[in-house]
């Protein structure tokens, strides 16, 4: 048996490891040093483009846990990050270049591993993981729309996601507009003076500043505008695009409110909402700052940030299924950022996962479908619910992916700590079943 994988990234790197170790041999192409991206410098693999950090260590976090559960299923990269970690307070941060060779060197001096230093441009025939990434080149992009029936998405223009607990439940209310549908929408609700405000901060809010990869072919379309950008448009501009208050009435006021941001629901189970209309391209801080100015949102949680950045990826929820598996071709797989996780570790999950999910198939097994408790299934479960197909965006791991707890904690150290223990029960059992 053979398993040939796409690219030697994080993902690519996780995958091979996993079906080398099981007895499979693979043959792993990587197109460096041959040619680069323009992000690629580097001539080792698992390279990190931008920070060194794999974000937060302890297990009472969202990526702490993360990299819990991936050294539970066997990790490369969990190992060879804590190797070349550097001092960086809490998170994990490693020497990238120290962990690019590590990784490199394991995974070139595995028996059953072939790396062939070579671009493709085609899909290969036979058993395929595809890893190649957000920056995955144009012939084989377009070799995957015709697989996956539609074009990538490019351009990762998304909106803020908030927690539904940390709305202000006494300010905010649920309404669709003229009352059509079932109340679908959470408003946050604007007094003349409270927009001015927030329109005023806006204007002089701080954005980040492109990387050079992305600078020349960036485009700002009308359909996914950078909300700081409308705002500089006019006063009102915003008052008749996202922020309209049209059809909707504040349940305090019996009134119409100047302005209105909305709210949609971002899962099936309604514990995180993004923030509609709210593309933007501020600073992480900038955003915490401005956008904590609406009323309802004083306290919000962010779990993830509003970006734009290229980016490509698939509709994951209407090609693949939750173990990374096209649905309409069996013998090929996906993972990385390319099927819309966020994030070096959440990328080298993927990997993972379709790394044993690849094994499991060739032998006749099951392919693991891990507990929504846990981070890894949260993640698998978000990038295949069909729930989501029409306004897919990449999403990195969160407390608020995963399931409510059974009883109500009011100290987040405590719940996340709940979390990450149940997290870790409920993933040991299952796989003392599975494996």
């Amino acid at each position: 048996m053979l398993v040939t994988v796409v690219g030697a990234g994080l993902a690519g790197c996780e995958a091979a490891w996993q079906i080398a170790n099981s007895g499979i041999k693979v043959r792993l192409y990587e197109m460096k040093p041959q040619k680069y991206t323009p992000a690629h410098k580097y001539k080792g693999f698992a390279e990190l483009v931008c920070s060194n950090s794999l974000k937060a260590a302890r297990i009472d976090s969202a990526a702490g846990l993360l990299k819990e559960e991936m050294r539970l299923l066997g990790s490369l990269l969990v190992p060879c990050a804590h190797e070349n970690s550097v001092e960086a307070g809490g998170a994990l941060a490693v020497d990238r270049e120290k962990f690019s060779d590590t990784v490199t060197k394991k995974i070139i001096e595995h028996k059953n591993i072939e790396v062939i230093s070579e671009e493709l441009n085609n899909i290969p025939d036979g058993e395929v993981i595809i890893a190649t990434g957000p920056l995955t080149s144009d012939n084989l992009a377009d070799n995957i729309s015709k697989i996956t029936g539609e074009s990538l998405s490019f351009f990762d223009a998304a909106a803020p996601i908030v927690t539904f607990e940390s709305l202000n439940k006494d300010l905010v209310f649920f309404a669709s507009r003229y009352d059509k549908g079932d109340a679908d929408y959470v408003n946050c609700p604007m007094n003349k003076e409270e927009y001015l405000n927030f329109y005023n901060a806006l204007l002089t809010a701080e954005t980040a500043q492109l990387k050079e990869f992305e600078k020349s072919p960036f485009k700002v379309y009308e359909g996914c505008m950078p909300i700081e950008i409308l705002a500089k448009r006019g006063e009102d501009t915003m008052r008749f695009g996202p922020l309209k208050p049209v059809g909707l009435i504040d349940k305090r006021t019996g009134k119409r409110p100047y302005a209105v941001v909305q709210l949609r629901k971002e899962n099936r189970e309604g514990t995180l909402y993004n923030l509609v209309g709210f593309q933007t391209n501020l600073k992480f801080a900038e955003q915490k700052r401005v956008f904590s100015m609406i009323t309802g949102l004083e306290n919000c949680e962010i779990v993830r940030y509003g970006v734009m950045h290229r980016n490509s990826f698939i509709n994951s929820p209407i090609v693949l299924n939750h173990s990374f598996q096209m649905k309409n071709n069996p013998s090929i797989y996906f993972a990385g950022q390319i099927t819309g996780v966020e994030g070096y570790m959440e990328s080298a999950a993927s990997g993972i996962l379709a790394g044993i999910n690849m094994v499991r198939k060739l032998n006749n097994k099951d392919a693991l479908k891990l507990p929504l408790t846990t981070m890894m299934g949260a993640l698998s479960r978000y990038i295949s619910d069909e729930y989501n197909k029409d306004n897919f965006q990449p999403m990195g791991s969160n407390m608020g992916i995963l399931p409510e707890l059974g009883e109500r904690i009011k100290d987040k150290k405590l719940k996340y700590q709940a979390y990450a223990n149940r997290s870790i029960a409920d993933l040991k059992e299952y796989l003392d079943k599975m494996i």
